[in-house]
């Protein structure tokens, strides 16, 4: 079959979020599919600007065709918008006009989608909120699947999202609290919906169709001695990291939690706390000059692994998630995870598996952090049952099924 991904920005060095999410999965049905992603020339969700050239790229045995955004956004302007939309009577084209000016606004995108949707099987539309999303999904909702990665936030209360919910035929929900809430909120006439997530399947070994060969750093690393060859002591070494430490990794920005992190953990150091804080990716906001704030930069995919597992927690302090890969990925490797408990997927995901715990204030983010950093038999514990959680539920076999059922169902 041939399947079109549609999403808002797509590249190898984009991780995290639901253009991490969308291309797992383009690779992994593109071992069975004719897959393409549609999408624009931004790299920068911020600004939208046209960094990557227009038209067609190769990326890990996908195709990637790129167009052009038409224009950059505003980001001062648009909050300004956002706070007189979210708060005050408006019309339709007030949505519309608040849409536009989120951006990308790529219509480019869109009139290539209306001139050769029926080449595809299947159209797969990755996050509610965009544009190509709201645009895309009314030129054919019978070849459409959804995947929404939503949550509870302002915007999604506009009336076009109502209208936009109703269009597709199929559905990809992340977890059930999200499709809860979802389902309870929007009326949905989908055929066929499934509760998917994404596969996480961390096997050292595997080497992606379009990636270079590794250097031989596990060759290196095999003739170290003992203590140097211990769990994570790859990443420890490059990044002359001692003694325990806390983990983030994503984007770096106060929406994300990171500010309050910051906050929460000066609070930890201020009360004799000995271990560090290290941040990996993209920096968004300013971090204290203090010698335990370490800023590890963008990592390869190769490198994030190797950070999650050197980690001796992997704290994930968003309150608006609507699966957290972090959280998988780190549950996947065997660390246990601290959650904010504001985001109720990241709950669930504590209580299901037994394999974190979560905090709703600072206190609770303090007593967490001492209570995991002092035993390591309770980590040990909950690294093996991240796993277990992962293999039960996040098998890439079990993802891809799902796919399959969700492609099988449309009205083509």
């Amino acid at each position: 079959m041939k399947i079109a991904f549609i999403v808002q920005r797509y590249g190898a060095e984009i991780l995290g979020g639901s253009e991490y999410h969308c291309r797992l999965i383009a690779e992994r049905l593109a071992a069975k599919h004719e897959v393409e992603v549609l999408t624009t020339c931004a790299r920068d969700y911020i600004t939208w600007e046209n960094e990557y050239p227009e038209g067609h790229d190769r990326i890990r045995g996908v195709t990637v065709r790129r167009f052009k955004n038409a224009k950059t956004r505003d980001i001062n302007a648009f909050n300004q918008y956002s706070d007189w939309i979210f708060h005050h009577p408006h019309t339709r084209d007030d949505e519309m006009s608040w849409l536009e000016q989120q951006g990308p606004w790529c219509p480019a995108l869109n009139d290539y989608l209306n001139k050769h949707h029926r080449q595809y099987d299947a159209l797969i539309f990755f996050t509610y909120l965009y544009a190509p999303t709201v645009l895309g999904l009314a030129i054919d909702p019978a070849r459409s699947i959804l995947v929404p990665t939503a949550h509870d936030e302002p915007a999604i209360h506009l009336g076009i999202y109502r209208e936009m919910f109703a269009k597709p035929s199929a559905v990809a929900f992340n977890t059930e609290v999200e499709k809860n809430f979802l389902k309870t909120t929007f009326e949905f006439r989908a055929a066929a919906e499934e509760t998917v997530g994404c596969g996480v399947d961390l096997l050292p070994d595997q080497v992606q169709p379009d990636e270079p060969e590794p250097e031989d750093e596990d060759e290196i690393h095999k003739r170290l001695p003992q203590h140097l060859r211990a769990r994570g002591a790859q990443f420890r070494r490059r990044h002359r990291l001692q003694g325990q430490f806390l983990l983030y990794g994503g984007r770096i920005d106060a929406g994300k939690g990171c500010e309050e992190l910051i906050e929460y953990f000066t609070s930890y150091k201020e009360l004799g706390g000995e271990a560090a804080l290290t941040l990996m990716g993209v920096k968004l906001m300013q971090l204290p000059e203090v010698p335990w704030v370490r800023f590890a930069g963008l990592l390869s995919e190769r490198e994030r692994l190797q950070a999650l597992e050197a980690a001796t927690i992997v704290v994930v302090p968003s309150p608006l998630e609507s699966l957290s890969l972090l959280a998988l990925e780190a549950m996947a490797v065997g660390t246990p995870i601290l959650c904010n408990a504001r985001s109720e997927v990241l709950v669930e995901h504590c209580v299901n598996s037994n394999a974190g715990l979560f905090y709703a204030n600072r206190e609770e983010f303090l007593e967490c952090t001492k209570l995991l950093l002092a035993d390591e038999r309770m980590r040990d514990r909950m690294g093996r049952n991240g796993k277990e959680y992962i293999k039960r539920n996040y098998r890439w076999d079990v993802i891809l099924s799902k796919y399959d059922r969700l492609i099988g169902s449309l009205r083509r």
